[in-house]
């Protein structure tokens, strides 16, 4: 039997994003974890964000924003990003992160990020808490080493995190592609974690998403990413942890109860 609860904003995992906004000369980095995806022609992304947030008004005059996917490796960097104002703190720095130029918009894209989605706004809606700022997407720029050779993005490769009331979390093992539940050759849920070192990203279709790249084999981990523009057709709890200190920095859920909002 269920139980009621009142009104509130429980939901399932949500991606803990880095976006970048502003430019090259003052540039910074909210993180967002109201975000994801509102309609396929155009490819169009959302991003909510409070009107007190410094990053608020520097999204909205520059009309543009990057949203950078985070990793396990980069989930430090995204909470402390998430608690710190951009106001008083250069937050690449002290998240030692780097800064590079966007493709296609003014704000920059952060280097790390395996993942850089370009948006240029195209409506600001004011919800209540938050204002909503839909996008378009204009590039999705992706780092060679989770490029196959044949030109498909393995975002299974980037162990890439997402978070939930409050906690950081691993994404887990591959259950099925899109469409196995009717699929002829039909078989048990997958229980091999290892089978997700063999499926590629999956797009709207359920086909894995590709490139419009010549398909050269992808390099070795830490490259820079290629310019990738993508078709529009087309759970271990985690620790944050400080790349610069061997001991791993323990926060109260507290701490993160501002995602909660975003």
């Amino acid at each position: 039997m269920k139980k009621e609860f009142k009104a509130g904003t429980i939901f399932g995992a949500v991606p803990p994003v880095m976006v970048s906004c502003g430019d090259m000369k003052n540039p910074n980095i909210i993180t967002i974890g109201w975000t994801g995806i509102v309609n396929t022609k155009p490819p169009t992304t959302y991003i909510s964000v409070k009107p007190e947030r410094h990053s608020h008004d520097m999204i909205k005059k520059g009309g543009d924003f990057v949203i950078n996917l985070t990793t396990k490796d980069l989930v430090y960097a995204a909470d402390l990003c998430g608690v710190i104002s951009g106001s008083k703190n250069d937050k690449a720095e002290k998240a030692g992160l780097t800064y590079e130029k966007s493709t296609h918009v003014s704000a920059p894209s952060i280097k790390e990020s395996p993942v850089s989605i370009e948006c240029k706004i195209k409506q600001v809606i004011k919800l209540g808490s938050h204002d909503m700022f839909l996008a378009e997407i204009l590039a999705i720029n992706v780092d060679d080493s989770i490029v196959n050779r044949n030109g498909k993005i393995m975002l299974d490769k980037a162990e890439l995190v997402s978070y939930l009331h409050g906690e950081y979390f691993e994404l887990g093992r591959n259950l099925g592609k899109f469409g196995f539940s009717v699929n002829k050759k039909r078989g048990n849920i997958r229980n091999n974690s290892d089978s997700t070192n063999k499926k590629s990203a999956i797009g709207r279709s359920g086909k894995p998403m590709e490139s419009k790249g010549s398909g050269k084999p992808s390099s070795k981990k830490g490259t820079e990413k290629k310019n990738r523009t993508l078709s529009a057709n087309s759970g271990k709890s985690i620790t944050p942890t400080n790349p610069g200190s061997a001991k791993s920095k323990k926060m109260s859920k507290d701490k993160y109860s501002h995602m909660k909002n975003k």
